[in-house]
């Protein structure tokens, strides 16, 4: 087992990695929209959604993998209401052809009042593009 560390993701704020690396299989910790550099959650949901898909891009890279390579997504939500608009947002990072099993569910609440977390479960065998 190996823990992925980027910078160019938030570095975790608790006692967890940003992702875990096994033989053939690469589980994410849920991302929030988290803007790296500052440290700052991002304003509104198409900016935090955006951002935790940079924040996604960056951590599977750092394994030289992408969203070619996603096998599950698991998103949550604050509010279903902007499940349009996340959906929107989410598929312009997917290839027309790769799209991953994915469960959306509303939650009651998300870490520092984040409208958005998304987590991804990625193969390690298949091939990047």
């Amino acid at each position: 087992m190996k823990y992925i560390k980027t910078d160019k993701a938030p570095s975790a704020v608790g006692p967890y990695s940003q992702a875990v690396s096994t033989d053939n299989l690469i589980f994410t910790s849920g991302q929030i929209g988290i803007d790296p550099e500052s440290g700052a959650l991002v304003e509104g949901i198409e900016s935090q959604t955006k951002q935790v898909m940079e924040n996604l891009k960056n951590v599977l890279a750092a394994e030289d993998k992408s969203f070619n390579d996603v096998v599950k997504t698991t998103i949550y939500l604050s509010d279903l209401k902007n499940y349009q608009i996340v959906n929107k947002i989410y598929g312009s990072y997917l290839s027309s052809d790769h799209l991953p099993a994915r469960s959306t569910v509303q939650v009651a609440g998300l870490p520092l009042g984040a409208l958005i977390e998304i987590e991804v479960i990625a193969v390690k065998l298949a091939s990047s593009g």
